[in-house]
């Protein structure tokens, strides 16, 4: 008889415990969610490349307000745009500002900006992205997962759109640049 209040207390414990999971109250993020073409975002680096004007040709960061300073013309918007889309940008403006009459210009991107991660991995931080890297690469790029390392489930904190939300996502989820990945404690 003494072991029934043990063991109804142990029960809403484990019930209460299960219910404290915040990542189950999170949208999810889809698995076969494909990306699109990358839009570039402050600390994305770039190369632009004005063809017969070597001193414009070199390597920029996009700057924390999200703009490309390319000498002799005011900063360029980059965020939110493809590569494609800036390089039109920089021919127009040098082309309004008349420094180059009819500008050829290509952009590639040369690094991306970082993904995070962080809770229950060996080496949590900002590690650099790589392309087309699942949730899972992420946490082995971390160092893997620590003993108390919840392997199912993931939160993921995104900006897209200019807005920033929060989505559980399991290991096999795209990670894109910029991401914060959080790995959770499993109770059990």
């Amino acid at each position: 008889m003494k072991r029934l209040p043990l063991l109804v207390s142990l029960l809403i414990i484990i019930v209460a415990l299960a219910s404290c999971d915040s990542v189950r109250d999170l949208p999810p993020i889809e698995a076969q969610q494909q990306p699109g073409e990358y839009l570039l975002g402050p600390g994305d680096e770039v190369r632009v490349t004005v063809f017969g004007q070597p001193e414009l040709s070199s390597s920029y960061l996009v700057s924390d307000a999200g703009l490309v300073a390319i000498p002799l013309i005011e900063g360029v918007e980059a965020t939110g745009v493809t590569a494609d889309a800036l390089a039109e940008r920089i021919a127009a403006e040098l082309r309004g500002a008349q420094v180059v009459l009819e500008p050829s210009v290509s952009v590639e991107v040369r690094s991306y900006r970082p993904f995070f991660i962080l809770g229950e991995v060996a080496d949590p931080g900002r590690y650099p992205y790589v392309s087309d890297m699942s949730v899972l690469t992420a946490v082995a790029i971390a160092g893997g997962f620590t003993s108390r390392g919840r392997r199912d489930v993931f939160e993921i904190t995104r900006a897209q759109d200019g807005m920033t939300f929060q989505g559980q996502a399991g290991p096999e989820v795209r990670v894109q640049p910029g991401d914060v990945i959080r790995v959770l404690e499993r109770y059990f």
